[in-house]
């Protein structure tokens, strides 16, 4: 075999590996994007939760000064995350907006009492839980009536659950895909070398020592294509954050260390199986058939 011949090989060899290489990225960039959600979808349920408001009305009679005093006093319970002051004024303004600028006239004093918006902790937005919540703010003498939606916290409970499931589904899906794709493509770039693992078996090698080399390489392979999906990933997560910084409100920074370690393994794991079952079938072809 000349010069000639070894260098048009190796030029074949080395864009398989190329292509193998890009292919096996792309599919990891994929497993990525679907762990970065599955590890931030407590993440984005809570944050859909902790935005739902409860309003606390107060009694007429209770004036800005108790009202701040009470206002202190829900911010130290369990379940409140966060707490708004919504004057008389404020509240005036806002019913304004919604009925008109002369709904007032008909009223000898305003209707609009002092309220407090709070959010609560997401472990308790639930049907049960927030009428427990209703129950323990209600007990206060300064309390005439707290208000949420009953119909959006059951929808939101039920969305939540549904998106869960469709994620949990695709992410299995993309998991089987990711392993079909990454195996043929390592299949491939194998198989193109089988001639090579005959002449090892005629030479009397082991099916270990045969193994040996493709599966360091196939380690090999499988980080360099997960260092390559990891680098896009950052990147688009870097322009998501320029341009949705709200988005990094709900995603936790910190997941990224997991996702990357989920990429790792699921490349270098995919790909020694793959490579694994691949030469260990090689291996077994007798040589008519290295030809099909």
């Amino acid at each position: 075999m000349g010069k000639g011949e070894n260098n048009i090989i190796s030029r074949r060899l080395a864009n398989s590996y190329l292509s193998s290489v890009i292919s096996i990225s792309l599919v990891l960039l994929l497993v990525g994007i679907a762990s970065l959600l599955l590890v931030n979808a407590r993440s984005v349920s809570d944050y859909f939760k902790e935005n739902m408001q409860v309003s606390v009305l107060l009694k007429q009679d209770v004036g800005e000064d108790s009202a701040r005093k009470f206002q202190k006093s829900l911010d130290q319970m369990r379940f409140i995350r966060s707490s708004e002051f919504i004057s008389r004024e404020q509240g005036e303004k806002e019913m304004e907006e919604l009925l008109g600028s002369d709904f007032l006239s008909v009223f000898e004093t305003s209707p609009i009492p002092v309220s407090i918006d709070v959010t609560l902790d997401a472990d308790y937005v639930s049907s049960d839980s927030l009428e427990m919540v209703k129950t323990e703010i209600s007990r206060f003498p300064v309390v005439d009536e707290v208000v949420y939606q009953r119909s959006l916290v059951d929808t939101l409970n039920a969305n939540l659950s549904k998106i869960s499931i469709v994620i949990g589904v695709f992410i299995l899906l993309l998991l089987f895909i990711s392993f079909v794709l990454i195996n043929n493509t390592v299949r491939l770039n194998v198989y193109a070398r089988r001639f090579t693992v005959h002449t090892m078996r005629l030479v009397g090698a082991t099916k270990a020592f045969i193994r040996g080399p493709f599966l360091v390489q196939s380690v090999f392979q499988g980080l360099f294509s997960a260092f390559i999906s990891i680098i896009v990933l950052v990147a688009i997560l870097f322009v998501i954050r320029r341009e949705f910084m709200q988005l990094f409100s709900i995603f936790r920074l910190e997941s990224l260390l997991v996702v990357m370690g989920i990429v790792i393994v699921s490349g270098v794991l995919i790909c020694f199986i793959s490579t694994w079952c691949v030469v260990g079938r090689l291996v077994s072809l007798k040589k008519d058939e290295l030809y099909y």
